[in-house]
């Protein structure tokens, strides 16, 4: 096990880097600055199609 790799860095070396980098990353994002907005959601697209399948499923789920 303490041999290393010849060839570049090791898995070791990669979970540090990973490690520090995330919360580096969420740090300049929060210094950035710019204000993040959401997008709208499509009315439509969210709510099932009308089917004969669809209210079955309604009336069994009716208590």
């Amino acid at each position: 096990m303490t041999k290393k790799n010849e060839d570049g860095a090791s898995r070791r070396d990669f979970l540090k880097l990973a490690g520090t980098a995330a919360p580096a990353a969420v740090a300049a994002a929060a210094i950035s600055g710019t204000e993040a907005q959401a997008a709208e959601a499509p009315v439509n697209e969210t709510r099932l199609q009308d089917t004969e399948h669809t209210r079955a499923y309604y009336e069994s789920a009716r208590f």
